[in-house]
């Protein structure tokens, strides 16, 4: 098939298809290809209409220039060399390949045989090459124009203390909404819709996280079942959004949804997944990455090539070590800040990112790239702290400027309300902000990400309603998903009629919430649990793109919601509640408190005994807001109100001894989750009721009410 359009020598820099007004510049990473050809196809991605050689190679990089081409045209590559698996290659020039700097793809995978770069069925496996050609059933490239006005868009720039996470999946979010019109239901624009902006600021959040919105493949198993991958983490292009989530426009959907959301005052910030692709393991098909330079962009065992390795879970590793495989990581976060003007990201299984050959490291590629790089060291960046390899849990471990998903926040949380006992030394470290953590280098409370429950895993409302995982639904035989779920519920697995259960539930909700808004630290709400969203039990909905896995809009519960909102103000009406810095265990100069004072039932300070007493089920604390923010050293601070907290996972009532005259005259109840927060006043020094399986907060001061 020969070239009939003139080719120019072109460029190495930048990588991708690159339109510049007046031709696009093709250039493709390879260091072991032989020859690289650049396919063109009709405006429907049909049929191959042209192969163009090209005609330079350029420090490892493929390139050339084509005049006449212009935005919209549909491409792909193929890539020649040695099919050798036992030495790391497996180039194949039969398979069509996606760019891996591609910024929009058009058309969907169609799953055939002939996505395998090697015979299926052969005894030899994956050691024989297939030669037969894919490319009708794969996505083409598309080269785009990627102008937009953005007008005076303007990032909000939430300082971390002040911040308070959503995470959502954009689909999910809207596909039930009956205020978003059908043809913007579950895509960018539907989650751009006045109505859904109007919840979230309502709500009170600030940032809102997206689920992975790169473009990725359903893996064939999930096809064959009728099913798909409906969370995303099985990407295939980093630059593109996934098609599902836009309709014409690829590029103008999502930058519209920002700025809509950026007026609002709201960051987005994007789930990103750089640990693997959807190529999966030595027996996976050749989509692109493999194909282009097998050798470079994964991790293959030393010694080893044919096979990777697998700190994903996912059948292999992307080989951050790599400097071409680290630009290219870095690039697309690039891409995403300044020509996509989101405000951070969320990084999956981040550990094996920050993989050098003897694991983990703080100072890696990867890490040292982030910090120092003048684009990303100015956005959000939070890591989900681990990985599947067997030194993968790297909690606390990430460097400064980082926050990080607390797991362990998470079960100590859901472990304390369950009613374990044991547990309040580990649960005061979480409400604080785990400086046994993150307390080094400088780090603040906000390199905590504080939340209960997220896509992994149960909603709030399964967490109290199932003790047992329930995803048959998902065709594996109720093996997927996490057994160590820390659930209690309530005495019935599953809904109920029985009124006094489910009142429990409810309280036991509100104990969850009001914990992790009321925690030090960056606190992170899923989507829906506001609501009452439940999942049926499922603990792993990433193939349900349906009703399981949407948020229902119809069924909501307006007390739940109401509490969060309250909750919210509160937290975001009292720096008490989101200092900067870690608490010290000291009165500053001016004070008549400590930062914080732990205290028993009777009313006196918490000794070390108290901590260490094994059917200890209570807790309580007083937040003095003399000097709420700043330390000592800075000698700034600034006054709030002095909060009591209580906190009680026993099934009686315990009389908590309030604190004497010379700490208050009165305690105000602004927060009672066992009664829905009546606004009582006790006299110093008098006793509290706090109520079974509850949670209570007082503020200093206010007039008492006759008795």
């Amino acid at each position: 098939m020969s070239s009939r359009r003139r080719v120019w020598p072109g460029s190495p820099y930048p990588l991708g298809a690159t339109w510049d007004g007046n031709g696009v510049n093709f250039a493709l990473f390879s260091a072991h290809a032989e020859k690289v050809e650049l396919c063109l196809f009709d405006r429907q991605g049909h049929r191959e209409v042209e192969r163009i050689a090209l005609p330079e190679y350029t420090d490892e990089v493929w390139h050339g220039y084509i005049p006449d081409a212009r935005p919209g045209l549909l491409y792909g590559y193929r890539v020649y060399g040695p099919y050798d698996p036992l030495r790391g290659h497996r180039f194949n020039p039969h398979k069509l390949l996606i760019d891996p700097y591609a910024k929009a793809l058009s058309g969907p995978l169609e799953w055939s045989d002939t996505h395998f770069g090697f015979r299926i069925g052969s005894t030899r496996q994956d050691l024989m090459i297939d030669k037969r050609d894919n490319a009708r059933f794969m996505p083409k490239c598309r080269v785009v124009d990627t102008a937009f006005t953005w007008g005076n868009d303007r990032r909000p720039n939430v300082p971390w203390p002040e911040s308070i996470i959503y995470e959502v999946h954009v689909r999910g979010h809207t596909m039930r909404h009956p205020a978003v019109e059908a043809q913007y239901r579950g895509t960018f624009l539907g989650l751009a819709q006045p109505t859904v902006i109007d919840h979230l600021k309502r709500l009170g959040v600030t940032t809102i996280e997206l689920m992975p919105v790169h473009a990725i493949v359903d893996e064939r198993h999930l096809v064959d079942k009728g099913l798909r991958n409906y969370w995303g983490y099985n990407p295939i292009c980093f630059f593109a959004a996934d098609p599902r989530y836009y309709g014409a426009s690829p590029h103008g959907d999502f930058k519209t949804m920002v700025q809509r959301f950026h007026d609002a005052g709201l960051e987005v910030v994007l789930d990103v997944v750089y640990n693997h692709t959807a190529e999966g393991n030595h027996l996976g098909p050749t989509l692109s990455y493999r194909g282009i330079d097998n050798a470079s962009y994964y991790r293959l065992v030393p010694g080893q090539e044919r096979w990777y390795e697998n700190f994903s879970g996912c059948g292999n590793t992307l080989n951050l070590r790599h400097p071409r495989v680290l630009q290219m990581v870095t690039d697309s976060l690039r891409y995403w800040v300044e020509e996509m003007h989101v405000d951070g990201f969320r990084f999956d299984l981040a550990a094996s990112l920050a993989r050098e050959k003897a694991g983990f490291d703080g100072g890696s590629g990867f890490l040292d790239s982030v910090r120092q790089d003048p684009v990303l060291n100015r956005v959000k960046l939070i890591s989900e702290p681990w990985d599947l390899g067997g030194d993968g849990y790297r909690l606390g471990a990430f460097p400064p400027g980082w926050s990080e998903w607390n797991g362990r926040y998470r079960d100590t949380v859901r472990r304390f309300w369950r009613g374990d006992g044991g547990l309040i030394g580990d649960l005061a470290s979480r409400l604080t902000g785990s400086s046994d953590l993150f307390g080094w280098g400088g780090r603040r409370p906000w390199a905590s990400m504080n939340f209960v429950t997220a896509h992994d895993g149960y909603t709030l409302r399964d967490l109290v309603t199932f003790e047992r995982k329930h995803n048959e639904a998902n065709g594996e035989g109720n093996r997927d998903g996490d057994d160590a779920n820390y659930a209690w519920n309530c005495g019935h697995e599953g809904e109920t009629p029985y009124v006094e259960i489910r009142k429990l539930r409810a309280q036991q909700r509100r104990n969850m919430i009001a914990t992790l808004l009321l925690s030090q630290g960056v606190p992170m709400l899923l989507a829906g649990d506001e609501l009452g969203r439940t999942q049926h039990g499922n603990n792993n909905a990433y193939c349900q793109d349906n009703e399981v896995g949407w948020v229902d809009w119809t069924n909501i519960e307006p007390e739940m919601l109401e509490f969060v909102r309250a909750l919210v103000a509160l937290r975001r009406a009292h720096p008490v509640f989101r200092r900067p810095r870690f608490f010290q265990g000291r009165r500053f100069p001016g004070s008549t408190l400590k930062d914080i004072t732990w205290i028993t039932p009777e009313g006196r300070e918490m000794g070390e005994a108290d901590w260490t007493l094994p059917y200890a089920r209570s807790l309580g604390f007083i937040l003095s807001g003399e000097s709420c923010t700043g330390d000592s050293a800075s000698g700034v601070h600034e006054a709030d109100d002095t909060f009591l907290v209580l906190l009680n996972a026993y099934t009686e009532t315990i009389p908590y001894t309030l604190p004497p005259a010379e700490v208050a005259h009165s305690w105000e109840v602004v927060v009672d989750t066992a009664v829905g927060g009546m606004h009582e006043t006790y006299l110093a020094g008098t006793r509290f009721p706090l109520k079974a399986r509850s949670l209570a907060v007082l503020k200093r001061g206010g007039m008492v009410k006759a008795r």
